[in-house]
């Protein structure tokens, strides 16, 4: 530990010769107090002697080197080098200048220096003893690790464990993501199927109404047709149908539908109209001819008598004539013709059945 305080003076004072031909007069006895070897603090103050000659200062340090090595030498440093040795020359005068030189410990104040001194070697040495211990942190001092490399290992496995945590942690939280989505995916495929289910069947309701509702209205247009037509004729039998094949007649198939009745009964208008034609047919026999408004011909075709005549408008229900055998027959009945406007034959049957009629 360095020093502030000047270095004591010799009590002894060499002869001109030793010095380099100073004089010797001109230096005094020193006796050094705790007042002389008080520490100055800034500049060291050097005092010089008149006439040039060496200061006081320089001369106490002289002196102090000698007494170090009279003393035993150099310290040698801490740390295992090995000490160097200084030689020097013998000076006439030097042995008694250093036997008579006081103990430094006994000086006032530098003994207390050297012991600064010694405490603070011990103090650092003591310090940077342990080596072992670099780089343990107090958390490692804390579970008991003393060593810097186990502290780096133990340091590095806590490092490699969080990082494994952190790995574990997002694979826990994508499988947890992908959780969800799955279920978030099901719950929407199973809303769409419900939402679909509930269409169609929602369609099936509205279809099935529809039906239900053009039933309903066909029901109420025939109801409303068969007020307004009627089956031809009463207490009758169908016997031959629109179609049926056969020797008997011309074109080998019956051309209409056959009402088989007793002579004489009520042959009536299926529906209004106008009288086309009213009298003989050849194989028709007596034939009624009705026009109705559509263009439409009904043919009344075998009978016995007729009640109309052609340009007489009728009504439906109206009798135009009666059941008989005339013209081309085996036996009495009707033989009823539908025709289009265009003159074609079409079946009688399904013609009564599209106005509501069920002969």
């Amino acid at each position: 530990m360095a020093s502030n305080r000047p270095a004591p003076q010799a009590p002894y004072v060499p002869n001109d010769d030793d010095f380099g031909g100073y004089d010797q007069e001109s230096w005094e006895e020193w006796n050094p107090t705790e007042e002389s070897v008080r520490p100055v603090r800034g500049r060291h103050r050097v005092h010089k002697k008149s006439g040039g000659g060496l200061a006081r200062s320089s001369t106490v340090l002289g002196v102090g080197v000698i007494a170090a090595v009279g003393a035993g030498g150099i310290a040698t440093a801490q740390g295992g080098k090995p000490p160097v040795s200084i030689s020097i020359p013998d000076l006439p005068g030097v042995g008694a200048v250093a036997d008579s030189l006081p103990d430094a410990k006994s000086l006032p104040g530098v003994g207390s220096l050297m012991s600064d001194d010694a405490d603070s070697a011990d103090t650092v040495t003591h310090a940077a003893a342990p080596l072992t211990a670099a780089g343990v942190s107090t958390d490692d001092a804390e579970q008991g690790t003393t060593d810097a490399g186990e502290a780096l290992r133990s340091r590095i496995m806590r490092q490699a464990e969080n990082q494994q945590d952190q790995a574990d942690e997002a694979v826990r939280t994508a499988a947890e993501q992908a959780a969800v989505k799955k279920a978030a995916d099901e719950a929407a495929a199973q809303q769409k199927a419900a939402e679909e289910k509930a269409e169609a069947k929602a369609a099936a309701k509205k279809k099935k109404e529809e039906e239900a509702r053009k039933a309903k209205a066909e029901a109420e247009r025939l109801a409303k047709l068969a007020k307004s037509y009627v089956i031809p004729t009463s207490s009758y039998t169908l016997t031959s149908h629109f179609g049926d094949s056969g020797s008997m007649w011309s074109s080998g198939h019956h051309t209409g539908l056959d009402f088989a009745a007793p002579t004489g009964t009520p042959l009536k208008a299926v529906h209004t109209g106008t009288v086309k034609e009213a009298g003989w047919a050849g194989s028709y026999g007596y034939r009624t001819v009705l026009e109705l408004e559509d263009g439409t011909e009904i043919w009344y075709c075998h009978q016995s008598s007729l009640n109309v005549s052609a340009g007489q408008k009728v009504s439906t229900g109206d009798v135009i004539g009666r059941v008989g055998a005339t013209g081309n027959v085996t036996g009495p009945h009707l033989h009823l013709e539908v025709h289009t406007p265009d003159g074609t034959g079409i079946d009688p049957l399904g013609w009564l059945q599209g106005k509501g009629l069920n002969p």
